[in-house]
């Protein structure tokens, strides 16, 4: 079982590596010739994500539990029709509570397919159906390449997004190409890439930083820190986490009703409660080109708090679980230890 003090190390460490790199491009933002130059390195930054991810995720694995298809079901519209709706009916009820930019990027960021790395890792952990996991998970993201720049883009005509012919080209050729590259390469490339996953995991978080500090930058030239106040940020992380409160309530009250046992229920919470940083971070690159700056601040936000509450909602899970098993036979409870 994956220890609590592993994922919470990783939280801790990516957390401190974005803020730090906030704060370097904050005192020493890309201008000029440096900023096209991280431009540049930018974009084939995130061409080469899409394009291992494209050659790690299986479609094969991804569809394996059509059979199941209640449950994927329940997590398609949690991720692309739950969110979205949630986050436009915030929009819509209290349009003052964030500016412009922050509203844009939590539309944004409820567009997004869920994560697979940590979807898997906290049903994992809970004691949840995992073989669902990786299905719903994989399939999100693959269906995710394709809808959330559609979705997204959709929404968000009002607040910025360019939905022009150039920006339609611009996602085709830094995500999609690459990503098809990556899934027609599979047979050959798929299982070096899955046997190197600290190399996927290093592509992953290097890119994001190198974007954080290209987006940023790109904002503290144009003032962005003029544009947001305390009081703004803090109303943002309790958005973001009513949104996530709202999404998982929803999901255990509705799993439970619709009769689903236990393992699939922690299914259904994880997989379809979460945000992947990985693909919200390049989509607005692509959307947002030249404004980004605040519009990446709710996904980065959102993506702390998830695997925070997520992985005490997952020792919750286990910790009920233990003491069920316990209780049935005749066991006296035991806490659970955080190295399980």
């Amino acid at each position: 079982m994956i220890g609590f003090r592993s994922i919470w190390s990783r939280i801790d460490g990516f957390l401190t590596a974005i803020l730090l790199t906030v704060a370097f491009a904050s005192l020493m933002p890309a201008r000029g010739d440096a900023a096209v130059a991280v431009g540049g390195l930018t974009d084939a930054a995130i061409a080469l994500l899409f394009f291992m991810h494209g050659a790690r995720l299986s479609p094969e694995a991804a569809f394996l539990g059509a059979r199941q298809w209640r449950l994927h079901t329940m997590v398609f519209l949690s991720t692309f029709v739950l969110f979205p709706l949630l986050g436009i009916s915030a929009h819509f009820l209290a349009p003052s509570l964030l500016p412009a930019p922050l509203w844009a990027g939590l539309i944004l960021l409820t567009a997004l397919p869920s994560t697979v790395q940590a979807s898997i890792a906290f049903t994992s952990v809970a004691g949840g159906n995992v073989p669902a996991a990786l299905c719903s998970a994989s399939a999100s993201n693959l269906l995710g390449v394709f809808l959330t720049p559609l979705i997204a883009g959709f929404l968000l005509t009002s607040h910025g997004a360019d939905l022009s012919a150039r920006s339609f080209l611009a996602i085709v050729v830094q995500l999609l190409l690459p990503f098809a590259a990556g899934q027609l390469l599979r047979p050959w490339i798929g299982g070096l890439v899955t046997r190197n996953a600290r190399v996927l995991k290093s592509v992953d978080y290097g890119s994001i930083l190198l974007i954080v500090y290209s987006a940023f930058s790109h904002g503290v030239v144009n003032g962005i820190w003029h544009q947001i106040d305390a009081i703004q940020l803090v109303r943002l992380v309790l958005v973001d986490a009513v949104l996530l409160a709202t999404v998982i309530t929803i999901l255990t009250f509705a799993s439970r009703r619709l009769g689903f046992p236990r393992a699939d229920e922690i299914t259904i919470v994880f997989c379809g409660s979460k945000k992947s940083l990985a693909s919200g971070l390049p989509i607005a690159t692509v959307l947002f080109a030249g404004h980004v700056g605040l519009v990446i601040i709710p996904v980065m936000v959102f993506h702390q708090i998830q695997l925070m509450v997520c992985a005490s909602l997952a020792r919750h899970y286990a910790a009920r679980w233990n003491t069920a098993t316990e209780h049935l036979a005749g066991l006296p409870a035991t806490p659970v230890n955080a190295s399980n």
